[in-house]
């Protein structure tokens, strides 16, 4: 497998969005009628302006987190399979619970790739795995029981290493977002 790309592609995302609003901007600004302003366009560009200035805000993605919670959807998977399988599965020789490998089977080039919406779904279809641990290991017996545990222990391990992840960009967004709209305002109220 090839190593995993230190910049998401969400950004790239960001960028085309932005493009695409100011173009938005500017062919609505040309289908108008002679009625609008030079007022108008110019409150456009600062708008389409500022939501560029939003994407250009820098953001320090902590690799490790990313890569723990990688490693750990690895090790759930290979838990699943083995436990419903080989280790403690509901009937001898197997049952098709060992079908609860493929949601997170693909999640898995997103999370590797750290794409941010990946790992976002991801993390919430996790507590789902983590409820089914703590339930079969509270209700099961034996090996069973300490199988569904270790499930709910890498749940929490892959929940947190995705939040810690996704969580420099998230606040990012917002303080983008914030400035944007501070800036949109002062820019308005200058021009007023």
């Amino acid at each position: 497998m090839s190593a995993p790309d230190p910049r998401p592609a969400e950004n790239g995302a960001a960028r085309r969005d932005a493009h695409r609003a100011e173009a938005t901007v500017a062919d609505d600004l040309t289908d108008t009628a002679p009625a609008a302003t030079a007022k108008d366009a110019a409150h456009a560009n600062l708008t389409a302006n500022a939501s560029l200035r939003a994407t250009a805000v820098p953001v320090h993605p902590r690799a490790a987190a990313a890569l723990i919670a990688a490693f750990t959807l690895v090790a759930m998977i290979a838990l699943a399979v083995a436990w419903e399988w080989w280790l403690a599965p509901l009937r001898p020789g197997g049952s098709l619970l060992v079908l609860k490998a493929l949601p997170l089977l693909c999640a898995l080039p997103g999370v590797w790739r750290r794409r941010l919406y990946t790992l976002q779904w991801a993390s919430m279809l996790i507590l789902l795995y983590f409820a089914e641990g703590v339930v079969r290991g509270w209700s099961d017996h034996g090996l069973s029981a300490r199988l569904g545990w270790l499930q709910a222990a890498l749940a929490v391990i892959f929940f947190a290493g995705a939040l810690a992840y996704v969580g420099p960009f998230k606040r990012a967004a917002k303080r983008a977002a914030t400035q944007s709209a501070a800036d949109a305002a002062r820019d308005e109220a200058r021009h007023e």
